[in-house]
């Protein structure tokens, strides 16, 4: 459906919600009978906001072609299923609390457009909550509508036999009339700025530079501008990735994208960094936007080779050329737009792209957006020499973060001997000479199970099960250990055995006071809520203000030549055997949080024999 965005207001994501009850049948067909059908054919059926797809065998077109007419022009909207939808949505929101990238997306995305504008507008809890019934009918009757509606079909078909079913499916389809409200004005920033959201539990800084422009697939410097952007950031030769991941190791992967949608067309450029490298990350975000108006020969003729060998393999999926049909039509494309796409490449200069870069990627007139731990990253972004300005998580303006100041009394002995006594005292963990924690989690619909057993002297085990099979373990008998993961065993190194023999505690704390490794470093909220933090080596210590309990850590380890901080925090603090141990634990992994919940703690039953 070719519309522009339109503003949801106070119930934002009802579209979505919409959206989501086209796949519960029709007034004519049971969602049950609807789904069984959809599978019957082996088919591939799904809706959005603004359209819908499917594929299938050629056989069973005029079949798959009827259920979706029948879910578009006869949906059936119940206020159960939309609470099932709004319930769902609302486990998404929750999820993407501390989650940097999802809170960049949105912010940076409502700094660029204006927060109650139709493409800055985000959902929230209280907008979910207010969706009901009349309003996913509303938005049906008054947007998901013909009006501007195209169906393109890419097949073994004949055009009368599928002009003739795709009139009778359709034919109670009305047209809406509603009337097209304008776009709300955007611009891009007199000068480029740092906009920060402090995310306190973010160990990574997810940073992108956004700058608005009015590029279209019609424009004649389309091809170059779609060249200059593949050359700065398209993928694991471009130069964004070459210098900030094989040049100095910043992140995993950096990238850029240059869209010329009809109604919002932006470049983007964008990393997940380490905290400590996000000022020098962006540097050389900088440098390379700067950079990218000269470019060299070779690299103009690998793009180019790229570029047409992407497009040549691109059109052997159907659902390409049905995209490449829309594009025409709703792009308004000149009739030859495809069939000289690869000589439109060919004449691509270095002159062109230089324009081309000029005119759509604006290092000076961008926003360089940063969801990350403002304690962490705000003193060497200041020092970039671009204006810095605070926002909070729902895009509001706000004073820059403060970091909270020790007592000079507070000590890491007294920080450690408050949890010791909050968790039940010396007298009852002398009791204790090692315990097995069985806890689960469910990652994508599957059931993990974990079994970590902890001993005396530093002995250690831990076991990953899933659907039966053990997937990883990881094994320390005090003197020496090993990982083994699908079948291949890794013997633990010298100086991760020297590391693990600093601290043979089965409870870490009591050994703080023996170690000048590990200092306080100030109060940053875990979780909402006031936390001592205790830094040591590889490992970060949180432990309540208020109630001395630990909240939270984060450990630092080694993967691909890369460094990566896994955040954990302990909740949900019961009674075993006189000492309180925490049942809710929540890992942090790329953006995602995990939660175990514990089943039981088994104590002084580990034996010397399970540590082999």
């Amino acid at each position: 459906m070719d519309r522009p965005p339109f503003n949801e207001g106070s119930v934002t994501g009802v579209s979505s919600i919409m959206a989501e009850q086209f796949e519960n049948g029709t007034t004519n067909v049971s969602k049950e009978d609807f789904n069984k059908k959809v599978d019957y054919l082996g088919a591939n059926l799904s809706f959005s906001s603004n359209g819908a797809f499917a594929n299938s065998l050629s056989k069973y077109f005029p079949d798959v072609l009827s259920l979706m007419a029948d879910a578009i022009t006869n949906p059936k909207f119940s206020a159960e299923e939309i609470q099932n939808s709004k319930e769902r949505a609302l486990e998404g929101l929750k999820a993407e609390e501390k989650n940097a990238s999802a809170i960049a997306s949105k912010v940076s995305n409502a700094l660029m457009y204006g927060k109650n504008t139709s493409r800055g507008e985000f959902e929230t809890v209280e907008s979910i909550n207010k969706i009901q019934l009349a309003d996913v009918q509303n938005v049906y009757k008054k947007y998901y509508a013909p009006d501007n509606a195209y169906l393109v079909i890419v097949g073994d078909v004949k055009f009368d036999q599928v002009k003739s079913l795709v009139e009778k499916a359709f034919s109670g389809w009305k047209k809406a009339n509603t009337p097209i409200a304008p776009l709300e004005p955007s611009a891009n920033v007199a000068k480029t700025e740092i906009n920060i959201v402090d995310v306190p539990s973010a160990v990574q800084s997810v940073v992108s530079v956004n700058n608005l422009n009015n590029l279209k697939m019609k424009d004649p410097n389309y091809f170059a501008a779609t060249m200059a952007n593949y050359i700065l950031g398209g993928g694991g030769e471009a130069r964004l990735f070459m210098n900030l991941r094989e040049k100095n190791g910043f992140t995993y992967g950096a990238y850029s994208s240059l869209s010329a949608d009809k109604y919002s067309s932006d470049f983007s450029a964008s990393a997940s960094v380490r905290n400590e490298v996000t000022d020098k990350a962006v540097k050389e975000f900088m440098n390379e936007l700067n950079a990218i108006t000269t470019v060299k020969p070779e690299e103009l003729e690998n793009a180019k080779a790229k570029l047409k060998g992407s497009f040549i393999m691109s059109l052997e999926k159907p659902e390409t050329i049905a995209k490449f049909a829309l594009n025409q039509k709703v792009q308004d494309l000149p009739s030859d737009f495809y069939t000289n796409y690869l000589k439109s490449i060919d004449k691509v200069t270095a002159a062109d792209i230089s324009n081309a870069a000029k005119a759509y990627i604006l290092p000076n007139q961008s926003r360089i957006f940063i969801a990350g731990k403002a304690s962490d990253i705000s003193e060497g972004l200041e020092k970039l020499g671009y204006p810095v300005k605070y926002f909070d998580k729902e895009a509001n303006p706000v004073a820059k973060p403060t970091t909270q100041k020790v007592d000079a009394a507070v000590s890491v002995s007294s920080i450690a001997d408050k949890y010791i006594n909050a968790i039940g005292g010396k007298a009852n963990i002398a009791k204790i000479t090692s315990f097995v924690m069985n806890a689960s989690m469910s990652m994508q619909g599957q059931n993990i199970d974990f079994k970590i057993s902890k001993a005396q002297g530093g002995k250690e085990l831990t076991t990953v099960t899933a659907m039966g099979q053990v997937v990883q373990k990881q094994v320390f008998d005090g003197k020496q250990g090993y990982s083994e993961q699908m079948g291949q065993k890794v013997e633990m190194k010298p100086e991760q055995v020297a590391e693990k023999l600093k601290n043979t505690e089965l409870f870490e704390e009591l050994g703080f006071a023996k170690s000048q490794d590990y200092k306080v470093a100030g109060i940053e909220k875990i979780d909402g809520e006031d936390s001592y933090v205790i830094k040591g080596k590889d490992t970060t210590y949180y432990y309540s203000v208020s109630t001395g309990l630990k909240t939270g850590e984060t450990k630092t380890v080694k993967a691909q030549g890369q460094e990566i901080t896994v955040p954990t925090t302990f909740s949900n603090y019961k009674d075993v055997n006189g000492v309180k141990m925490p049942f809710t634990i929540t890992v942090n992994q790329m953006g995602m949080d995990m939660t175990m919940n514990v089943k039981s703690y088994e104590v002084n039953q580990a034996k010397d024999s399970d540590f082999k």
